[in-house]
């Protein structure tokens, strides 16, 4: 309120005097004060009178943060990114504490990495009331405010604030579980020592991943995080979402579907204003160590009083974030599936088919007429042998054969050599050897056609797809894309997948370019909403 924000203006107007007010508000009663904070409260000169204590207590016990505004509004934007010192709203702060509530077994200690004026660690205290609280951060500033809404809360005798860096933290084991929760400093890798990037390098590599060089210091806390903790330990951090997508949050995306035990992201879009002083998308993104659920849940919000439950985003099947190197478009569905229907990818991956790079020489024709039929593989190889199939697939008499080579030429002998070796004669004379796609293969002579998919789809006409039911197991150029389901089908529940898909799926799904030509990507394809498998066998 206006009349609060002035006298909180008088008050706190200038770093001393909000040093001064943490040190009378019993920051120094909380254990054990670093050099660095010691030094500062030699310049707490300001001595407050009983009512504006008492004021600034009943702020903070009202769930008010007036040294932390004080800290923002007296240290600017940019002074501040060097630190990472951005300060999360208490709605964000209320739902993250509320899906820590939610997961069963309360924490024996709670831990914010990057503590701040200590919001994570006050409203996760009053609600786990019986837990060790630790604070870490590497402002001693920042870490005497924490000292004082802890002492003013009358939590000094469980709390431990430290001033340092969270990555040389070295915890004692705990009897139970550890929650970790804040918001890491967001810090680009320019301002990041070269040590540090080592560091992260060498730890990342310790658990079979590397890291970028250009990580910012929210990857770096992820890592340390895992490092600190146990199995069944758990957390949820707000970060910047630009990890979700960029080269070098790939680490953190790695580490989010495996030692981290990634369970949800929430995307907060620009216009949400998550940070009063940051125009950026974030992300919260929960985990509990050591997990590996079958499904992770994923929302976007445009609104930051929109964000709770943080657990009640879409279920997305684990293997389409492992299959996909950038994640944010699986967050971009507007409104959550109707009741009985989910998303295709989470029934099936969609997969294009092969490049052959060189139809004219991998296609069979009269140049391959002695190759051993073990090289030889009928193949959808135009888009028209699907649209005649009318939703199945089970003559092969209309396909043509595609070569596929063996990267391994050992396993034929005799005859057979002596006809595959004339081919490669044929295919180098060709060009086939020089081409782009040939160069990025193994071995340039193995083409390495997908398996059969139960179900073959258009993906590019001036109509909507043909899904057909691959009863024949024929394989699939780069002119289809194949479903393969990711739990076992049987034939009449793919018949109706596949029956479904035809009738209902609308050009709108995909993306139309001028001439009417309309293109379906994989990823776009497995958004496509179908009913689900329950719903398909019942109707």
């Amino acid at each position: 309120m206006p009349a609060t924000r002035s006298k909180l203006e008088q008050v706190l107007n200038s770093e001393v005097h909000l040093l001064s007010a943490a040190v009378a508000l019993g920051a120094t009663s909380v254990r054990t004060p670093s050099p660095s904070e010691e030094r500062l409260c030699t310049d707490s000169a300001r001595s407050y009178d009983a009512s504006t204590l008492a004021w600034l207590k009943q702020q903070i016990r009202e769930g008010n943060d007036p040294l932390g505004e004080a800290f923002l509004r007296l240290r600017s934007p940019a002074v501040r990114r060097q630190t990472g010192s951005t300060y999360t709203p208490i709605v964000i702060v209320r739902a993250m504490v509320d899906w820590a509530r939610g997961r069963g077994a309360p924490p024996d200690r709670i831990l914010d990495p990057g503590v701040g004026s200590g919001r994570f660690l006050l409203a996760a205290a009053k609600a786990f009331p019986e837990a060790e609280l630790i604070g870490i951060d590497v402002d001693p500033l920042a870490t005497m405010i924490a000292r004082a809404n802890i002492a003013a809360m009358g939590m000094a005798d469980r709390a431990n604030v430290l001033c340092g860096d969270f990555r040389s933290l070295s915890l004692p084991a705990s009897r139970g579980r550890t929650l970790y929760i804040g918001n890491p400093p967001y810090v680009r890798h320019h301002h990041l020592e070269a040590s540090w990037k080592k560091w992260l390098a060498e730890q990342a590599a310790k658990l079979g991943c590397s890291a970028s060089q250009l990580a910012g210091l929210h990857v770096h806390f992820f890592l340390a995080t895992i490092l600190q903790s146990s199995p069944a330990d758990y957390g949820c951090f707000i970060t910047a979402a630009e990890w979700l997508d960029v080269n070098y949050g790939s680490l953190l995306r790695e580490l989010f579907l495996k030692d981290l035990g990634g369970q949800s992201l929430t995307v907060l879009e620009p216009t949400a204003q998550a940070f009063s002083d940051a125009a950026t998308t974030a992300v919260v993104a929960t985990f509990e160590i050591g997990s590996q659920p079958k499904r992770i849940r994923v929302r976007r919000v445009s609104r930051v009083d929109e964000i709770a439950p943080l657990n009640s985003g879409r279920p997305l099947h684990r293997e389409r974030f492992e299959s996909q190197a950038r994640w944010s478009h699986l967050t971009r569905r507007s409104s959550p599936p109707p009741p009985g229907y989910i998303e295709l990818g989470e029934l099936c991956r969609v997969h294009r088919g092969q490049v052959t790079g060189a139809n004219r020489v991998w296609i069979a024709g009269p140049h391959s007429v002695d190759l051993p039929a073990s090289v030889l593989f009928r193949t959808v190889t135009k888009a028209r042998e699907l649209f005649a199939a009318a939703g199945v697939l089970a003559d092969v008499s209309t396909l043509r054969d595609v070569i596929d080579l063996p990267a391994d030429l050992s396993v034929f002998e005799g005859e057979d050599r002596k006809r595959i070796e004339g081919f490669l004669r044929f295919a180098k004379n060709a060009g086939a050897d020089a081409g782009y796609v040939a160069a990025n293969r193994r071995v340039w002579w193995s083409v390495g056609l997908r398996s059969p998919a139960p179900i073959l789809a258009t993906y590019m006409a001036r109509r909507t797809p043909a899904f057909v039911v691959n009863r024949v197991s024929a394989r699939h150029i780069n002119i289809a894309h194949g479903l393969y389901p990711r739990e076992p089908m049987s034939d009449h529940l793919l018949e109706r997948l596949a029956g479904y898909l035809s009738r209902e799926t609308s050009l709108h799904d995909g993306r139309t370019y001028a001439g009417g030509l309309t293109k379906f990507e994989p990823r776009e394809m497995e958004r496509i909403l179908v009913p689900s498998p329950e719903v398909l066998l019942s109707t």
